[in-house]
């Protein structure tokens, strides 16, 4: 385990305003090391990757197909970041295949999309039989975004929110210790809580073809590889000549802070050498760019001690 990646990471993370766990894992060497390696934190949509592996586990068994139709109505839409509900807004109806919402799940981090994935799954149980099934350690998964994220903001679900900016008018409407009352009871307990070191282990295992097919493991890399969500955060740290494949997350806010900021990724050095790699932000008062340039110093670091 080099020692100037020890030092690096424990500079970046004790200078940085927040509540951070921070995991770095070769994937194919006998190492891991970081900071609040088994503390929970909120994953947000980094548990998308769990509702994509579970779906994927069902293709190689041959309950799912990747062809398969999905249908999603305007009472599947969920909320915040869902590129595809304009399409369902104005036809009133799509219809996906579970590999064009995979790709939208996972590239987009389309809540709906998601969502629509892990009904098709057979629902948080599914997934949370696949963690348990695989033994990924401690990985929780939460209820689903729409439940989930009313939960976080101290309010009850109603389909009306998925429209327009609905929900956040809503939650505006509340009373500022109700909304910290919810926040900070998600932020104690997270109900999609995951340790660091366990999702490192999770795409360590990913990569080295151990939860999955060939097929689907080479299917599920190549999406990490187009993700288009947080270029400034662990992928803006990655220098040329390596690849990177990741899954970011994104929390609520709650003036001055901030919840569940967050990047995993697979970083491949030019010599096929590959590091698992986890920051999670459970909470900080530092402004967008702090969290970037912090998650920036982790990944170069990872670059800049490989041997």
């Amino acid at each position: 385990m080099p020692e100037p990646l020890i030092a690096e990471i424990d500079t970046a993370w004790r200078q940085f305003p927040g509540r951070t766990g921070i995991a770095v894992q070769r994937i194919d060497g006998d190492w891991v090391t970081g900071k609040r390696l088994g503390e929970l934190f909120p994953q947000q949509s980094v548990s998308k990757m769990w509702v994509a592996m579970t779906i994927l586990d069902q293709v190689d068994s041959g309950r799912v197909r990747l062809d398969q139709p999905v249908r999603i109505t305007m009472s599947d839409l969920a909320v915040f970041h869902q590129p595809i509900r304009d399409r369902v807004v104005a036809n009133g109806m799509v219809e996906e295949t579970v590999l064009s919402l995979l790709e939208q799940a996972i590239t987009a981090s389309d809540n709906t999309a998601n969502d629509s994935l892990l009904r098709t799954a057979g629902g948080p149980e599914a997934v949370r039989n696949f963690i348990e099934r695989k033994r990924l350690g401690k990985i929780r998964f939460g209820p689903g975004e729409r439940q989930m994220q009313s939960q976080i903001a101290g309010m009850s679900w109603q389909q009306e929110y998925s429209i327009g900016r609905r929900f956040y008018a809503a939650r505006a409407e509340l009373p500022f210790e109700r909304r910290k009352a919810a926040l900070d009871a998600y932020l104690a307990d997270p109900v999609d809580g995951a340790a660091p070191d366990a999702i490192a282990g999770a795409l360590a295992r990913l990569a080295r073809g151990e939860l999955l097919s060939p097929a689907s493991t080479r299917l599920l890399l190549a999406m990490m590889e187009r993700t288009k969500s947080g270029p400034n955060r662990l992928k803006a740290g990655v220098p040329p000549g390596w690849r990177f494949g990741h899954k970011t997350g994104t929390g609520q806010e709650l003036d001055p802070v901030s919840t569940g900021y967050n990047d995993i990724g697979i970083m491949t050095a030019p010599d096929g050498t590959r590091y698992a790699v986890v920051v999670m932000i459970a909470s900080t008062t530092s402004p967008i760019p702090s969290r970037m340039a912090m998650m920036q110093a982790v990944s170069r670091a990872v670059a800049t001690n490989h041997r």
